[in-house]
Order: structure tokens, then C-alpha cells, then sequence
């Protein structure tokens, strides 16, 4: 026995082994997660269940011996119920709220997509390990794209018109009145139109540099019967067309960019005088071991694959990153030039800033 292996204490290698079963279980799960998400089988069981694998295989088209062992994952993960007595599977509500009902305010189902992008996008983060460069959005797999916007919906569907946006000083009285919003970041779009559709007097834009994002944007809006009121355009933070917003959006996309300062600084210089600049970013206190708890974990894991590299590949390349936290970002936004600066308000997973001339 080596001296190493001497000072090991039994108890707890077998608490870490314990983690790191249950980590590596997660791991292995994640590409199941993403296939009952894309299959219906969550949503299937939930609606239908309790049901023997057959006939869940029946109810969504599938084949039962793969459908069998899927259960089975499941059921071993804690994500299901098996009843041994009948040989069925259920779903109790938490887990059909998590798993099953894409319009729950604890929806996760999305994440296998985001987990998957992480993974077929290894090859080119781990280069840019070597070489210190970035990678940007636009060399993502496409399943990044729609595992965002899927993702982030939960939070801005339940929380952006009904507490963020009241939070803000004064601004819910203009959009009810009629303002002009800009939604810098927007990606597919999805907070632009949710807040259209709460502020029907209201203009909004929404700008993102990556292109099929957009093209992905103006088509849910034609769908949804709002292209008369929001506009989605191909630009970057720092080529906004000026208008005079009375509101500008940065959801969850600020640590993202190469050159926030610069960002900012352009933002302020077209926005209104009374204007309103809302910075919404992962929740982060500003201290790394403050950090180091499940919601840090899952931010820091997103930060080094995603949110660094992207920043990396941009002029500056400042990569704030997802834990960036209030201080630093109240320096940004001093340094662009803003004058007045608060958190709004938070949530566990989101810190709503309030940036104002």
C-alpha cells in the first residue's frame, strides 16, 4: 500500500464514491432525459399512466423493449414510479410538473438538449483550452439554440410581466401606455413576445447577431400573430439602431458577450432620458465559495462549456462569466457610463438589475 493510499479515510471515500455514483448516473441519464422529452414519453405517462411498458410503447408509437428498459432507468433514477404489484409505471405530480408540462414554473425537460450540445461541442471547448481562443454561439450545435430558449422560458414565462418587470421603477406604466423595447440577446425570441403579448400597446425589438435565431424568431411571431408589434433583426449589442427605447432587455445574456462595457455604453447612448436598462443574469453572489452550492454548480458547469467561450471569441473578450455576480456588474454598467444601478429583485436562479442615466 503506497503512503497515498494509507491516509485515506474509509468513511469518506465511500461518501464520494456514493457522489460520484450518483453523478455518474445522472450523467448517463441525461441522453435518456432528452429522448422522453423528444418522444412524448414523459408527457404520454403522465397524461396516461400508471401503464405496463406495452402500453406506453403503444400510446407513442415506439418500440416496447426499448421502452421497457427506459422505465426502468427512470424508475431507478427516481424520476418515475414503478408499482411492483401490477408491473406499471406512473408519474406522481412533482415529477410530471418537472418532467411532463412544458408550462410548469419547475420545467426541466429541456435540459437534455443542453446537456447534448455540451457534449457533441467537446472537441472545440477542449481545443480552446489548449489555445486559450473562443467559441462562439454561432459554432454551437444547433440543439444549444432551442435548449435555451426552451429552457430559459420557464423562468420568463412565470416570473418577467409578473414580478420583474413590476420591479422596475416606473416601467410597467409605460409599456401599458405604449413604449418602445428593445430585447438585446434575444435569441428565439421567446421574452420579446412574452412580454408583447402582456403590453399590446406596446413596440418591441428584439436583436440577436446570430441569424437562424432570428429567422427561428420571426416565424414563432408570424405563428403567434404578433409581427405587426415585434421586429426581430440581425445585429449585435453594439449596432442596435438607435430609437430612443424606453426599456432595454438583456436576458440572461450580458456575461455572454465579449465587450459588455462597450455593449452598454452603445445602449445608453440610444436610449431615452428616462429610460430603463434591465440586466437579468444568473443568480451569483459575489464571493466564489458563496457559490459553491447546487444552482453555482450547474452555472459555473454552463459558464466554463458555453457562456467563457463565447465571450472568448469576441473582440475584448472580457468573459464575466455566468457567476459574475452584482459587484462586477454594477463596475460594467459604471463604466458604460450609467449613473444609477439596484437589484431589483432575484430569484434563486436569476439577480433582475435596474440600470438607469
Amino acid at each position: 500500500m503506497n503512503a497515498t493510499a494509507q491516509t485515506i479515510n474509509p468513511d469518506k471515500l465511500n461518501t464520494f464514491m456514493g457522489k460520484m455514483l450518483n453523478d455518474v448516473g445522472a450523467a448517463m441519464n441525461a441522453s435518456l432525459l432528452l429522448i422522453g422529452d423528444k418522444l412524448g414519453l414523459y408527457k404520454s405517462l403522465a397524461t396516461h399512466g400508471p401503464m405496463t411498458s406495452g402500453e406506453l410503447a403503444a400510446k407513442t408509437g415506439t418500440a416496447e423493449r426499448y421502452i421497457r428498459e427506459w422505465l426502468s432507468a427512470q424508475a431507478a433514477s427516481g424520476y418515475i414510479i414503478y408499482d411492483a404489484a401490477n408491473g406499471k409505471f406512473s408519474m406522481e405530480p412533482e415529477q410530471a410538473a418537472v418532467f411532463a408540462d412544458a408550462d410548469s414554473p419547475v420545467f426541466l425537460g429541456a435540459v437534455g438538449d443542453l446537456v447534448a450540445a455540451t457534449m457533441l461541442d467537446e472537441p472545440a471547448i477542449s481545443e480552446a483550452f489548449k489555445t486559450g481562443r473562443g467559441v462562439g454561439w454561432n459554432r454551437r450545435s444547433k440543439c444549444l439554440f432551442c435548449g435555451t430558449a426552451r429552457f430559459f422560458r420557464t423562468g420568463y414565462r412565470h416570473h418577467l410581466v409578473q414580478e420583474w418587470l413590476p420591479a422596475l421603477e416606473g416601467v410597467v406604466e409605460k409599456l401599458e401606455q405604449g413604449a418602445i423595447v428593445a430585447d438585446v440577446g434575444c435569441g428565439h425570441g421567446v421574452s420579446t413576445m412574452i412580454m408583447a403579448q402582456a403590453f399590446p400597446k406596446s413596440k418591441f425589438y428584439g436583436f440577436d447577431y446570430h441569424g437562424e435565431s432570428i429567422e427561428d424568431a420571426r416565424r414563432a411571431a408570424k405563428e403567434a400573430g404578433m409581427a405587426d408589434r415585434v421586429t426581430f433583426e440581425v445585429s449585435t449589442a453594439k449596432t442596435v439602431p438607435a430609437h430612443r427605447y424606453d426599456l432595454v432587455c438583456f436576458f440572461d445574456c450580458l456575461h455572454d458577450m465579449g465587450d459588455p462595457v462597450g455593449a452598454l455604453r452603445h445602449i445608453r447612448s440610444i436610449m431615452a432620458q428616462d429610460g430603463t436598462c434591465m440586466l437579468v443574469e444568473p443568480f451569483a453572489n459575489d464571493s466564489l465559495e458563496d457559490n459553491l452550492t447546487p444552482v453555482g454548480r450547474v452555472y459555473y458547469a454552463a459558464s466554463t462549456v458555453i457562456c467563457t467561450p463565447a465571450s472568448l471569441d469576441q473582440e475584448v473578450g472580457l468573459a464575466l462569466g455566468a457567476q459574475a455576480g452584482e459587484t462586477r456588474l454594477r463596475k460594467v454598467t459604471a463604466e458604460a457610463g450609467f449613473s444609477r444601478f439596484r437589484r431589483a429583485t432575484e430569484t434563486p436562479f436569476n439577480l433582475i438589475l435596474e440600470a438607469r442615466l
